[in-house]
């Protein structure tokens, strides 16, 4: 996980509709970064649903949710529709974005260890500085608590 105080990494990935999206178009703007291991399971559509309930009030706040999964375009827009997610997904199937925010760890489940995406959130600053980070996430409450954290 990147430090508070970093200065966050640039990307540019495609969205659940095809369209690409970089650091840099996002300059000037609040931005909550989330990296999640993969649509449509319990987790992470937990999580998902959680940020797009509360996604107006995100907005009222300045600040643009977005989504980081290493699942296809399709697979977005197949999660997107299912959930009727209000945010923007993004598609890095090559984990170049995974990686540079150091989220790609070394997972153990049921005794088998395995490379992953480890649950984290960013919030980025207008500056393009990272000041908030978090892989310590529960999916239930991650949205709220980003929402009562940025006040």
């Amino acid at each position: 996980m990147l430090s508070v105080g970093t200065k966050a990494p640039e990307f540019i990935l495609e969205d659940q509709n095809g369209k690409l999206h970089s650091l840099a178009s996002l300059a000037g703007k609040k931005i909550l970064l989330y990296f999640y291991p993969k649509d449509n399971t319990a987790g992470c559509s937990k999580q998902a649903s959680g940020y797009s309930e509360l996604a107006e009030k995100f907005a009222q706040k300045g600040v643009t949710v977005i989504g980081v999964s290493k699942d296809t375009v399709a697979s977005h827009k197949k999660f997107e529709e299912k959930y009727d997610l209000a945010f923007t997904l993004l598609s890095d199937t090559s984990l170049a974005a995974i990686k540079a925010y150091d989220v790609w760890k070394e997972k153990k489940n049921y005794g088998k260890t395995y490379m992953g995406v480890v649950r984290t959130t960013y919030v980025i600053d207008e500056s393009g500085t990272i000041i908030f980070a978090n892989d310590k996430v529960k999916t239930a409450d991650d949205a709220q608590k980003m929402l009562d954290w940025l006040g």
